[in-house]
C-alpha cells in the first residue's frame, strides 16, 4: 500500500524554482565523455581518504603490460570492474579502485632489442646501464598508451595512486619478499629443466608458453644393440621421435617393465648413432606399452618427462644445445648447426646409415614462446626457484575455510586442482629489464667466475651485501650481483599488498583497504596470477588478499571464435568507442553477459566496422537522452507546484504503477549488482527504462503534461503530480544506470537536477527503496491495460489506418478488475489508441453481441473490437496482402536456390552467405505475418 504522503516526491525530488538546463538535440558521446572524465579527475572525485566515513571496499585492477594497447579483453574487464566499484560507491562504501601497469620484462626487452638491431648494435655492446636508461626513456615516452586508452573508458580509478611494478615502492617490496622467502628456505638456486626461449635468450614461465597444433612428422629409426648382438632375434630397438636432433643427448631407451616383448632386453646396451655413446635399456612405468613402438628414447636434458625418468633411474643429463638453439660440442659432427638444421641433417645421416625406418605425418602440439614466437626448448639451466608446496598448502587450508570465495563457484575446483598438482616455480629470467635478483656472488672464491659452486648471499643493496660478505670472507672479498631479473609474475604476486604499502605496516591504505574486496579477472590466469597472489601476498600478510574472486569469460568474435593476434580476428575497442561512445561499448559488453563467468559474443561487420550490439546500446543512450529532453521541456517553475503537498490519493493509476515498477527495478538492480549478476542488472534496467518508463509512462502522462495554465486548479494539480513523479523516476533511474553508463547518466542527472558540476552523480547515494510503493495487484491490472492497448494498435495496423486517423474501439470483458482499470484510465486509453469512441461492455450485453462487421482481437479475458464501418477497403487490403505474400515467396525461392547451390556455398564469403540467410529469414517472417493478417481478416 502507498503511504499517506509521498514525502520523497516533495523533498528529494523537488524541482528547481527555474528550469534553465537544456540538452542539445542530439547526444554527442565524444564531447560528453571527455568533459566528465576530465571533471572527475581534476577534482579528485575517485581519490578516497581512508579516514573518511564508509565501509572499505577496494579493488586493484589487473595491471596491463606497459607495452600494451587496449584490446577487447581489456575493455570487457574494465567495464565489469568499473560497474562493480561505481555501484559500491553509490551504496556508501569508501571505495578505492587502484590502477597500475606491469613492466612486462620480455615484451619491453624485445622491443628495445629490435630497435638496437635496426641501429646495427645490441644490448651487450650498449651495456646494461645505458640499456636500462633507454628502457626507462621508452617507458616514459611510449609506455603510457594503454593508460590513456583505459581513461577513455571512464574508469573510476584513483589515478593519483597509480602504480608501476618497477616503481621504487614496489621494487622495495619485491626485494623484501625475495629475501624473506630465501631466509625461510623457500627460494633456492639449482640446475633444472626449464622452458627456454632461444629467441629472447631466457627462461620463460608456463604462462608465456602457447601450445600450438603443428603438422609435423614422426621419425622411426633403429637403435642398434652394442656389438651387433642379437637378443630373441632382435639386433636393434625401433623408436620414434618428433625431434630427431635430441637423440644426440639420449642417455637411455625405456620400456615398460610389464611389456613381455622387451623383458629379455632390459639391462642390455645400445649405441647412440653418430656419437657412439653407450646407453642402457631401462624399465620405467611411465612408458605406455600401447603407444608407438613401446620403446621411448630418454633425453633427460631436453624433455620434461625424460627429465623425470632420468631422476628416477639416475641417468646422466647431457645437454647438446647452446642457449641460442644451436648444437654444442657434445653434438659431435652436428656442432654449430641450428637445431632445425640439425634435425634435417640427423635424419639424412640416419638414412645414409640405414637406420631410418619410416617417416609418418604427425599432428601434435608444440610449445611456443609467446614473446619470442619460436618453439620452446626444454633446457637444463641453473636458475632460481620458489618451493611452491609449502605456499600452496597454506592457500589450500584457506580455501577449505572458504577463502577466497569464487564467483562462479565452479572455478574453485580448478584453483584447488592447480594448488594440488604444483611444481616449483622458476623465477629467474635472463634479461636486463626487470627486478634484478638481490643476490650477490662472492666471485673471489671461484677465480672471478660465477659457477654452480660460487657462494652467494642475499641483501637489499650492494652495500649491505658487502658488509655481510666481509664478515664471512674477509675484507678482500669481490662481489658480483646476479645478472638475471625476476619473473614478472613475482612482482604481480605481491600486487594486492605492495600497491597498498606493504611491507610498511604503518601504511594507512594497507590497514584500511587490505585485504581487498574483490578481484575481477579472466579464467585464463587463475593458475598464473590468482593463485600466486593468494600464495605470496597471503604468505607475507597472513591474510588472503581478496574476499571474492569474480571470474569472467572471454569476448568472442562474430563467428564465436576466441580473439587472438595470430588469428587476426580482434575487434578494436577504440574504433567502436569513436563510433558509438564508451558508454555504449561498456553497456553492450556487460549486457551480453548471460551469467557470471560466461563467454560473450560480440557481433561485428568487418567491412563497415560496425556492431549491431554496440549500436543497440547507443540507441538506448539516445532513448535516455530524448526522454531527458522531454522531461526538461515539461518541468516548469510554477511556485504553487513547487510547494504543493502530494497525497497518495492524488496519484493516478499510471503514477502508482511506475512507482511500483521503479521500486522493484531498484531492489532487483541492487541485488544483481551486489551478487555480480551484472548482465542481469543491465537487462533489467534496460527493460524498465525502455519499456515501462519511455514507451508507456511518458506516453501516458503527455495528456496531463499538456494541461495549460488557463485550466482549472484540479487539472493543474494533476499536471504537477505527473511532473514530480516524472522527475523522481528519471532521477533515480539515472543513478541506477550510472555504474553501466557513467558519462551519459552524469550529464543527464546534472541537467535534470540542476546540481553544480562539482557535485557528482558518481558520489550520490543509491536511491532509497520503500516496499510500501510496491503494489503487485496494480501492476497486474496495468499489464492488462497495456496489453489491451497493444491489441488495439495491432488491429489498427492490420486495418491499415493512418496514425492520425481515429476509429471506434470496443472492449468486452466480464472481469470486474479489468473493467475498473479500463474505466479509471479511460482518458489515457482513448489518447493512446486514437479512439473516436471508447466503449467498455459486458459480454452479456446486447451491444457486445452486435453483428456489425469488426476486426477482433483477444488478450486473456478481454475481447477487443475495431468496428470497420467505412474506415477501410477490405477488398483492397486483401489484394495488397496477397501481393506482399507473392513477392516474399519469390524472394524465398531465389534465396533458397542460392543457399542450396554447392558452388555458391564453397566460393561465397562467409559474410555474403550470412547475409543471404538473414534475408531468407526476413522473407519467411514477412510471409507468415501477411498470411496471419489475411486469416484475421477472414
Amino acid at each position: 500500500m502507498l503511504t499517506d504522503s509521498l514525502t520523497e516526491l516533495n523533498a528529494e525530488s523537488e524541482l528547481p524554482t527555474k528550469t534553465t538546463n537544456t540538452l542539445a538535440k542530439n547526444y554527442d558521446p565524444a564531447g560528453t565523455e571527455a568533459r566528465w572524465q576530465k571533471a572527475w579527475e581534476d577534482t579528485g572525485a575517485f581519490h578516497p581518504n581512508p579516514s573518511t566515513p564508509g565501509e572499505p571496499f577496494s579493488v586493484v585492477i589487473p595491471p596491463p603490460n606497459v607495452t600494451g594497447s587496449l584490446h577487447m579483453g581489456h575493455a570487457f574487464n574494465t567495464a565489469l570492474i568499473d560497474t562493480i566499484v561505481r555501484f559500491q560507491r553509490l551504496k556508501g562504501k569508501n571505495v578505492l579502485c587502484l590502477p597500475g601497469t606491469d613492466h612486462a620484462s620480455i615484451a619491453v626487452q624485445t622491443i628495445l632489442e629490435k630497435q638496437l638491431k635496426a641501429e646495427g648494435t645490441n644490448r651487450h655492446e650498449l651495456g646494461r646501464e645505458d640499456f636500462l636508461k633507454r628502457a626507462w626513456k621508452w617507458k616514459e615516452t611510449s609506455g603510457g598508451e594503454i593508460v590513456s586508452q583505459l581513461r577513455s573508458l571512464g574508469y573510476s580509478v584513483d589515478w593519483q595512486r597509480q602504480r608501476f611494478t618497477l616503481d621504487e615502492g614496489l621494487s622495495h617490496a619485491v626485494r623484501e619478499a625475495f629475501i624473506r622467502l630465501y631466509n625461510e628456505g623457500l627460494i633456492y638456486r639449482g640446475e633444472y629443466l626449464v622452458n627456454w626461449c632461444p629467441a629472447s635468450g631466457s627462461a620463460v614461465s608456463d604462462l608465456e608458453v602457447e601450445m600450438k597444433e603443428v603438422e609435423g612428422f614422426l621419425w622411426h629409426f633403429r637403435y642398434p644393440l652394442k656389438d651387433n648382438q642379437e637378443v630373441n632375434g632382435r639386433t636393434h630397438l625401433e623408436v620414434a621421435t618428433t625431434r630427431p636432433e635430441t637423440l644426440l643427448g639420449d642417455t637411455a631407451v625405456a620400456v615398460n617393465p610389464s611389456d613381455s616383448r622387451f623383458k629379455e632386453l632390459i639391462g642390455k646396451t645400445l649405441i647412440v648413432p653418430f656419437v657412439d655413446r653407450e646407453i642402457p635399456i631401462i624399465a620405467d612405468e611411465h612408458v605406455d606399452m600401447q603407444f608407438g613402438t613401446g620403446c621411448v628414447k630418454v633425453t633427460p636434458a631436453h624433455d620434461p618427462n625424460d627429465f623425470s625418468i632420468g631422476k628416477r633411474n639416475n641417468l646422466p643429463q647431457i645437454t647438446v644445445m647452446n642457449k641460442d638453439g644451436s648444437m654444442n660440442n657434445l653434438a659431435g659432427r652436428f656442432e654449430g648447426l641450428d637445431r632445425f638444421e640439425a634435425r634435417k641433417a640427423v635424419v639424412e645421416a640416419l638414412e645414409e646409415e640405414g637406420l631410418l625406418i619410416e617417416i609418418k605425418p604427425h599432428l601434435h602440439t608444440v610449445p611456443y614462446s609467446d614473446r619470442g614466437k619460436v618453439p620452446i626448448e626444454p633446457l637444463l639451466s641453473t636458475q632460481w626457484f620458489v618451493r611452491m608446496q609449502p605456499l600452496a598448502s597454506k592457500a589450500k587450508n584457506n580455501l577449505n575455510n572458504g577463502k577466497p570465495n569464487f564467483v562462479p563457484e565452479r572455478w574453485k575446483k580448478v584453483y584447488q586442482d592447480w594448488l594440488t598438482d604444483i611444481r616449483d616455480w622458476c623465477i629467474s629470467r635472463q634479461l636486463w629489464w626487470g627486478h634484478r635478483i638481490p643476490a650477490w656472488f662472492i666471485i673471489s672464491e671461484t677465480k672471478g667466475l660465477i659457477t654452480n659452486e660460487t657462494p652467494h648471499l642475499v641483501a637489499h643493496s650492494e652495500e649491505e651485501a658487502l658488509i655481510k660478505a666481509r664478515k664471512l670472507y674477509g675484507d678482500s672479498v669481490i662481489l658480483k650481483q646476479d645478472p638475471d631479473v625476476l619473473d614478472t609474475w613475482f612482482s604481480s604476486g605481491l600486487w594486492p599488498c605492495s600497491t597498498l604499502g606493504w611491507p610498511n605496516k604503518t601504511s594507512e591504505d594497507l590497514k584500511f583497504w587490505y585485504p581487498t574486496s574483490t578481484l575481477i579477472t579472466g579464467f585464463d590466469i587463475i593458475f598464473f596470477w590468482v593463485a600466486r597472489m593468494t600464495m605470496m601476498a597471503g604468505f607475507f600478510t597472513k591474510e588472503i588478499p581478496f574476499n571474492d574472486v569474480y571470474i569472467h569469460g572471454l569476448v568472442r568474435d562474430e563467428q564465436n571464435k576466441k580473439m587472438s593476434k595470430s588469428a587476426g580476428n580482434g575487434i578494436d575497442p577504440i574504433l567502436l568507442i569513436n563510433k558509438y561512445g564508451a558508454d555504449a561499448l561498456r553497456f553492450a559488453l556487460v549486457r551480453e553477459v548471460a551469467g557470471a563467468g560466461q563467454d560473450i559474443r560480440l557481433d561485428y561487420d568487418r567491412k563497415k566496422d560496425t556492431s549491431q550490439t554496440v549500436e543497440s546500446a547507443r540507441n538506448f543512450a539516445n532513448k535516455l537522452w530524448n526522454a531527458s529532453r522531454f522531461a526538461l521541456l515539461n518541468l516548469d517553475s510554477n511556485e504553487s507546484y513547487i510547494d504543493s503537498d502530494i497525497s497518495a490519493s492524488k496519484l493516478e493509476l499510471s503514477d502508482r504503477w511506475i512507482l511500483s515498477r521503479l521500486t522493484k527495478a531498484n531492489q532487483e538492480a541492487s541485488q544483481q549488482y551486489q551478487g555480480y549478476n551484472l548482465g542481469e542488472a543491465a537487462k533489467g534496467l534496460y527493460e524498465f527504462a525502455w519499456n515501462d518508463f519511455c514507451d508507456w509512462y511518458l506516453e501516458i502522462i503527455k495528456r496531463r503534461l499538456n494541461i495549460q495554465g488557463s485550466q482549472d486548479s484540479s487539472s493543474l494539480e494533476k499536471k504537477r503530480i505527473a511532473q514530480k513523479v516524472l522527475k523522481k523516476v528519471l532521477t533515480e533511474l539515472l543513478v541506477m544506470l550510472h555504474p553501466l553508463m557513467p558519462h551519459l547518466t552524469e550529464e543527464l542527472w546534472h541537467s535534470i537536477t540542476g546540481k553544480p558540476e562539482d557535485k557528482f552523480l558518481a558520489l550520490e547515494p543509491w536511491p532509497e527503496s520503500k516496499d510500501s510503493l510496491i503494489d503487485n495487484a496494480l501492476e497486474e491490472a496495468f499489464d492488462n491495460l497495456i496489453e489491451a492497448i497493444r491489441v488495439v494498435r495491432n488491429l489498427r495496423a492490420l486495418a491499415g489506418l493512418k496514425p492520425s486517423q481515429s476509429a471506434p474501439v470496443i472492449f468486452i470483458t466480464g472481469k470486474k478488475e479489468l473493467k475498473d482499470v479500463l474505466n479509471t484510465a479511460r482518458d489515457d486509453v482513448s489518447l493512446l489508441t486514437r479512439s473516436s469512441t471508447l466503449e467498455i461492455l459486458d459480454p452479456k450485453s446486447s451491444a457486445a453481441n452486435s453483428t456489425e462487421k469488426s476486426l477482433a482481437g483477444v488478450s486473456g479475458e478481454l475481447q477487443v473490437l475495431l468496428p470497420l464501418g467505412d474506415l477501410i477497403d477490405l477488398k483492397g487490403l486483401h489484394i495488397r496482402l496477397q501481393k506482399d505474400i507473392a513477392k516474399a515467396e519469390k524472394d524465398i525461392a531465389n534465396l533458397s536456390a542460392r543457399l542450396n547451390n554447392p558452388r555458391f556455398r564453397e566460393k561465397a564469403p562467409d559474410a555474403v552467405i550470412l547475409e543471404c540467410k538473414l534475408k531468407l529469414q526476413e522473407a519467411e517472417t514477412q510471409v507468415a505475418l501477411a498470411q496471419k493478417r489475411l486469416s484475421d481478416l477472414s
